[in-house]
């Protein structure tokens, strides 16, 4: 369990609780006494769907095709 002081908590709340693992609190004291506790909460879903890009995409038959602009560089 991590323990900050409240002018801590205060000047650097955000960067604390995105430093927490789901589950893991964070205690806040003040003048040395547990004030508060935060605990980062679990994750109900991801941040993006899966999906498929099919058909989405067109991709140059000649895509991985050696550069002119950059042919002395491969010699």
């Amino acid at each position: 369990m991590t323990t900050v002081t409240l002018d801590d908590a205060r000047a650097h709340l955000d960067t604390l609780i995105a430093g927490l693992q789901p589950g893991e609190e964070l205690t806040i004291t003040d003048h040395g006494e547990p004030l508060a506790r935060i605990t980062k909460v679990e994750r109900t879903s991801w941040p993006c769907k899966a999906g498929s890009a099919a058909g989405k995409i067109h991709m140059a038959p000649d895509f991985d095709a050696p550069l002119e602009d950059f042919r002395e560089y491969m010699e």
